[in-house]
């Protein structure tokens, strides 16, 4: 009896949180419950107003600015 091979992993990944949030096709839609908590965290610890308008695509662009400014996150 022969083992099965185990399945390779792909030489580059696939998932969704590594595409453009220019491309995403609901980026327009509002932001989620998840993103404006976290976003409303590092906006407190940045110093700066939270924006509760954002759509998804731009409060994914503002959590990765205020992760880079606050040292969280990556």
């Amino acid at each position: 009896m022969t083992a099965t091979p185990s399945p390779q992993p792909k030489a580059e990944p696939t998932s969704n949180a590594e595409k453009d949030p220019d491309n995403w096709t609901t980026g327009d839609e509002a932001m989620t419950g998840a993103q404006a908590s976290y976003l409303k965290t590092l906006s407190e610890e940045a110093g700066i107003p939270f924006d509760e308008t954002l759509s998804k695509a731009d409060a994914s662009k503002a959590i990765d600015a205020l992760q880079a400014e606050t040292g969280r996150g990556k």
